[in-house]
């Protein structure tokens, strides 16, 4: 799958700053991907990985992800799928701001990512990027997860 924009550098990210990146094609956030991501953080709680439970006494009618998976996901939504950043030696995650959850992601939900390159400065001998994020999921009224994420290329 080619991603829809590709840029040689540092260079090419400042022709993309203001313009809105997505949405990517989705990943599926399905029950294995939550089993997953819960062995990994040891968050067992049974709303997340024990489907007749959450089937029976959730509010949501079933399972749902984690928050913290939705948006581990960034990477893959947002540097395969959306973006490719040629000749840069590392893109370091530097932080978020912002970070908010408004909607919940059912399991079997596919996500989709939109990103809008907001800036590009200076900063420890590289140029920090902070990205808008709008993580969206099929049939969920708001977004799944917001958050503006800052990301060092050097």
């Amino acid at each position: 799958m080619t991603p829809p924009f590709r840029v040689h550098g540092v260079d090419g990210l400042r022709e993309l700053i203001g313009r809105q990146l997505g949405p990517s094609e989705p990943v599926e956030v399905d029950a294995a991907r939550v089993q997953a991501f819960a062995g990994a953080t040891g968050d067992h709680q049974w709303i997340h990985v024990d489907a007749e439970r959450a089937a029976a006494e959730g509010p949501w009618g079933g399972p749902i992800a984690h928050g913290y998976l939705i948006l581990s996901l960034l990477p893959v939504l947002l540097f395969e799928r959306l973006l490719v950043v040629d000749s840069v030696d590392a893109m370091i995650n530097y932080g978020l701001d912002k970070l908010r959850f408004p909607a919940v992601t059912p399991v079997g939900s596919k996500v989709r990512l939109t990103a809008v390159l907001e800036s590009l400065e200076p900063k420890a001998g590289g140029q920090l990027g902070r990205f808008g994020l709008s993580f969206e999921a099929d049939g969920a009224e708001k977004p799944v997860c917001v958050a503006t994420a800052l990301i060092l290329f050097s």
